[in-house]
């Protein structure tokens, strides 16, 4: 039998299959096997409880169906939590009143539907006054990265996930989505509350959000779902952290911490924000904070600290809305407050008329042009500290003509600052408040509170101090005695389980020959490291990497691969993360030197070579559809006598996607790489992808591009970011060296083209509009 499908039929009598527990109740039954599960529940009554013997269960497909009341519920619980492991092609779905699930560990696997979690078990039949808490999901990814899933998708009425860690997804969708299809899904009272949202790597592409609340389709709905006490770690799959689509739900002291994106009020109206901490590193300019589209919204009482996030990313963005626009865009802007925030060394915190695209009109139809500049809003009672001075605190990409500024004060290191619209400057100390964080809370007493319409409603700071006795502006009133300790992790998320991995030391490998190089590959632990004698090492079938290892020479080991053709060398599966440092790696001109997998590719792939040789191959690099790569980086190697160089191009949908977040090519030399000597993709309009980094310094670039059929050296449309500097081109029998697009960040400079073409800058790319 391929699936067990355990029916947790809650409406009629329980039948054993186990021995009763020690719980305190006589109504728990220990349940001891799948079969044993489907066979044996029926019937189960308020206060009952399913436990789940400790054990792995594999391709299950559990539903639990039931009517418990607000004093009793219906529980499924596991014996232990964290012992009972959900493996497999496996699910849970939950639909009736005041059911509990806990304790649970879905691992080594995917859903087999469109959600891991959810809270109906059919269209109809949904889920209210429900709570998944203390569970957790790692890497429960579909196997291909097209295949759309949700982890959690909430159905219903006033549900919980509360108490879990999620972590992991590289799949498209959402990880947690809140669905308000239906009336018995509005006005649901949701709340998303103590979870610890773990590392979610960067998707290369859009359908990447940790959080998203309804859809633009049901973006005129009323949600109130309430997102609080969360802890999010490296949530970097896109630019929206949390996208929030409907209205009048809160987020609210939240931590968000080295995360590459924001909390985006993307549709609908009236969210409040209040409370959060938005923490970077001072260096990583892709950490953002809260991007503000349509109307109502309250920014209230949080603090940014050393984010250093630009544009989209920016510590607040302002968007422009398109006139009259359709819901799935962008509207305006109206009858916001940003009020009582406090921001810490964070770059250009403000930012107006983002996403103005008036000057690639020429490319746009006129209802995709964003030229609603924000009206009737209010940027007041702030505060802002840089202990190195910034002389654009305030960008406005477009006028900031309908923002009123009152009450904002700036410390700026002495910086004048330009175009301040009434920045009211003092000289401030900082206080630490633990965490390694230090704010300023004093200095600015003496400033005039701006009192807008309905502010007496703000009664509280960040860290829950009345402001109705003793007020100031920004989001902390008094810092005396304050030691908060955000990032400890296990105030969040479920109480048996940590992500904190104790780091080893690599375990470093000699190798003599192929056969051991073959044998030491497959037996080495993660981040282990072969090094390999001189000599040749002769293989005839790839060498498979699946874990993070380094494959590096002694002093001058050369790997020779005779395999099948359009076989690679080296074969990079999910999770293999390969550093190959001073190796030559020849082929025989008809194979790969490196590919993804062609298919199943349900995790991240990585590669650095490093001071090697790679020559006589077909392709230098393959990745195949629906692989992705966070880094890519070829450094003082050389590439040489090939058809085909580094090629990242399969992602051809046209919805943002694309094969790698960062190519670097460093100080490089390609030789007679006939075809496709970079070619790196991504199509598509779409501003939740502003991404593919493309690096490209102090390399040579000789004969090359001979069987180019677009008579292009360097294929890069679409990606949004470029740099192509200090380079030599030189016999390269292509029309142009690089096309870059001007209303990105594609650049040049500093390179020299001898009988290579031009490299020409092309302003507004056409490109396949997505929406």
């Amino acid at each position: 039998m391929k699936n067990y499908l355990i029916i947790v039929s809650l409406l009629i009598t329980f039948i054993s299959c186990g021995e009763k527990t020690n719980s305190n109740t006589e109504s728990s039954q220990l349940v001891t096997s799948s079969e044993g599960l489907q066979e044996a529940i029926k019937n189960a009554q308020p206060g009952d409880e399913i436990v789940l013997q400790n054990g792995t269960y594999k391709n299950v497909e559990i539903q639990l169906i039931g009517e418990g009341t607000e004093d009793n519920p219906i529980t499924l619980r596991a014996e232990t939590p964290g012992e009972v492991f959900i493996e497999g092609e496996s699910s849970l779905e939950m639909s009736g009143n005041y059911l509990e699930v806990s304790g649970l560990y879905f691992r080594n696997g995917h859903s087999p539907k469109t959600n891991v979690i959810a809270f109906r078990t059919s269209e109809k039949e949904v889920a209210n006054h429900s709570k998944v808490t203390n569970c957790v999901i790692l890497d429960f990814n579909n196997l291909e990265r097209d295949q759309d899933n949700l982890w959690v998708q909430f159905y219903g009425k006033h549900n919980e996930l509360s108490n879990c860690y999620i972590a992991g997804k590289t799949n498209g969708g959402p990880t947690v989505r809140v669905d308000l299809k239906g009336n018995q899904s509005i006005r649901n009272y949701h709340k998303i509350i103590n979870n610890h949202f773990g590392p979610r790597p960067r998707k290369g592409g859009a359908r990447g959000e940790t959080i998203q609340l309804g859809s633009s389709f049901t973006s005129m709905s009323p949600s109130n779902t309430l997102i609080a006490n969360n802890f999010f770690e490296e949530c970097n799959g896109e630019v929206e952290i949390i996208s929030s689509k409907t209205n009048f739900n809160i987020i609210k002291n939240n931590v968000f911490y080295k995360s590459e994106g924001s909390v985006v009020t993307r549709h609908g109206n009236y969210v409040t924000v209040d409370g959060n901490y938005f923490i970077g590193d001072g260096v990583n300019d892709q950490y953002g904070g809260i991007r503000i589209i349509n109307t109502g919204h309250w920014v209230i009482n949080n603090l940014f600290y050393k984010i250093k996030g630009k544009n989209f990313r920016s510590p607040i963005a302002i968007m422009n809305g398109i006139p009259k626009s359709p819901l799935n865009r962008y509207n305006q802007v109206t009858d916001v407050v940003v009020a009582y925030n406090t921001f810490v060394d964070s770059d250009s915190p403000w930012q107006f008329g983002v996403g103005t695209n008036i000057a690639q009109a020429d490319v746009l139809p006129k209802s995709e042009i964003r030229s609603a500049r924000p009206l009737r809003t209010e940027v007041v009672n702030n505060v802002i500290y840089n202990s190195e001075g910034d002389k654009n605190p305030i960008i406005e990409h477009d006028k900031a003509d309908g923002v009123t500024f009152a009450s904002n004060v700036i410390d700026n290191n002495g910086v004048e600052v330009k175009n301040s619209h009434g920045l009211i400057t003092k000289d401030l100390t900082l206080t630490d408040i633990g965490t390694n964080l230090s704010v300023p809370t004093s200095g600015f007493g003496d400033v005039e509170i701006y009192k807008g319409y309905d502010f007496e409603t703000i009664t509280s700071d960040l860290l829950n101090n009345s402001r109705e006795k003793s007020n100031q502006i920004g989001a902390i009133l008094n810092a005396a005695n304050i030691n908060l300790n955000l990032l400890d992790k296990t105030k969040y998320g479920a109480d048996w389980y940590s992500n904190e991995v104790e780091a080893k030391d690599p375990n470093t490998h000699t190798v003599t020959n192929s056969e051991e190089l073959i044998a030491k590959l497959q037996e080495a632990e993660s981040g282990d490291v072969l090094e390999l004698n001189d000599g040749v090492y002769k293989i005839s079938k790839s060498l498979i990497v699946n874990k993070p290892v380094t494959i590096q020479s002694k002093a001058n080991a050369e790997i020779l691969y005779s395999g099948a053709a359009n076989t690679p060398a080296i074969e990079l599966h999910p999770y293999g993360k390969l550093t190959l440092k001073g190796i030559k790696l020849k082929g025989t001109g008809s194979q790969q030197a490196f590919a993804s997998l062609q298919k199943n590719m349900s995790n991240h792939f990585g590669l650095d070579v490093i001071d090697s040789e790679i020559s006589n191959f077909n392709y230098a690099l393959k990745v195949y559809k629906q692989s992705f790569s966070e880094e890519i980086t070829f450094k003082n190697s050389s590439i040489s006598n090939c058809e085909n160089g580094i090629e990242l191009s399969e992602e051809t949908n046209d919805r943002g996607d694309y094969n790698t977040e960062y190519l670097t090519i460093d100080n490089c030399q390609f030789t007679n790489v006939k075809q496709n000597v970079i070619d790196y993709y991504r199509g598509g309009y779409d501003e939740s992808t502003i991404g593919g980094n493309l690096l490209v310094t102090n390399s040579t670039f000789t004969n090359c591009g001979a069987n180019e059929k677009n008579r292009m050296l360097l294929n890069h449309r679409g990606i949004v970011n470029v740099n192509i500097n200090n380079n030599t081109f030189k016999n390269n029998k292509v029309q142009f060296v690089s096309i870059l697009w001007g209303a990105k960040n594609n650049i040049e400079s500093n390179n020299t083209l001898v009988n290579s073409g031009k490299i020409k800058t092309e302003e507004n790319l056409v490109m396949k509009l997505m929406y």
